[in-house]
């Protein structure tokens, strides 16, 4: 890799001698600017307005253009002269939990290497500080002409910059939130945390840029005279409109595109008719079903030719019959019970009365002895 910047990480007294360069890099394809009629290059010129003719990049300087429209020049040496501390040295101010930084501040990511072995020891020492504390480096560094907010940490055995926006270049996220309250309710989130399970974690190194993908092989086959390779058809999955389903179609698609049966409970299925000649429960989706059928109490006013148009059928106890057998049994225990509690009651009225003329004869027999 090519050092685009070379300094020093000033840490307190310690001064470590690094090369900045470019941690990541752009694979987006470009494109140029052309001619539909002949396919020629399309290229900008650079006009003065004022004089209405091309000038070379030689001749063209900064300037500022005021609110009253005049333009105020700056020279490249008005630039140079400003105090700029952090012009060749990244300045450590602070070091604090990781935590701290917001990932909206996040702007380019640079690797620092150690430019000469002298700076070897201080760097590996440095590394290893943060390394053991946890924490992360904040600090101030100028390039490409302004000064900028860094936080430095480790990457394996190397150590890392990543330019951060100031705080004053991040806007507040007012009147983004849904206006109106929305109430969640338990289930949809239980769905929500069953689906981002069953997503689950994946390996970042094996996610690639498929619309990059597409747009060479788009380039290749015109490059070679051949037809465009054919779009894939769209998912029409259908409009979702309640939420619950969304979630519970998602859990399903999630579930069978990792190899995995989807999970019954977030099934949603129509449950079959039920046969009206059936009366016993019926099994549907492993579950069975509670619905009872509500039959017809066969009528007492049975006419004789029916009862006996078949032996077979009289012989064999139906559901009613023997609903019919349990009442007519429960009437006549019922009917005994009340005999007995009726008998029960007289019994003890006749004992009573006859203990009361028992104990109305013993005072008159017994005047008759002291007369």
């Amino acid at each position: 890799m090519r050092s685009i910047w070379n300094g020093a990480i000033s840490f307190g007294l310690v001064t470590i001698p690094v090369k900045l360069m470019n941690a990541t890099e752009n694979h987006s394809i470009s494109f140029r600017q052309i001619h539909l009629e002949d396919g020629g290059r399309i290229r900008y010129r650079k006009f003065c307005e004022l004089d209405d003719h091309e000038v070379a990049s030689s001749e063209i300087g900064k300037g500022y253009e005021d609110a009253d429209g005049s333009v105020v020049p700056i020279t490249d040496e008005d630039l140079a002269q400003l105090p700029l501390p952090t012009a060749r040295t990244i300045e450590i101010v602070a070091f604090v939990p990781d935590d701290r930084i917001d990932p909206l501040q996040m702007d380019s990511a640079y690797y620092l290497s150690a430019n000469g072995t002298p700076a070897a020891k201080p760097y590996a020492l440095l590394r290893e500080a943060l390394r053991r504390s946890g924490k992360v480096a904040v600090a101030k560094f100028a390039l490409r002409g302004r000064e900028r907010l860094a936080m430095l940490r480790t990457v394996d055995d190397v150590l890392a910059l990543h330019a951060l926006l100031w705080p004053d270049e991040i806007r507040e996220p007012e009147d983004m939130a849904p206006g109106t309250d929305v109430s969640i309710r338990d289930k949809e989130l239980d769905l929500a945390d069953t689906l981002m399970d069953t997503l689950g974690e994946v390996d970042l190194d094996e996610l690639h840029d498929e619309y990059r993908a597409a747009v060479e092989e788009l380039i290749a086959a015109k490059a070679e005279g051949k037809e465009p390779p054919p779009l894939p058809e769209p998912d029409e999955g259908g409009k979702v409109l309640d939420l619950m389903a969304a979630l519970e179609k998602s859990v399903r698609a999630a579930r069978q595109s990792r190899g995995g049966e989807p999970d019954r409970e977030a099934e949603v299925r129509q449950l079959p008719a039920r046969k009206p000649a059936r009366t016993t429960p019926k099994e549907v989706g492993g579950k069975k079903s509670t619905s009872t059928r509500k039959t017809t109490a066969p009528t007492k006013r049975a006419t004789a030719g029916k009862a006996s148009t078949s032996k077979a059928t009289a012989d064999v106890p139906t559901a009613d019959s023997r609903t019919t057998k349990k009442a007519t049994a429960k009437k006549e225990t019922a009917k005994k019970t009340t005999g007995k509690k009726t008998s029960t009651k007289q019994t003890a009225a006749k004992k009573t009365a006859g203990a009361k003329k028992t104990a109305a004869r013993k005072p008159t027999a017994a005047r008759k002895q002291t007369s």
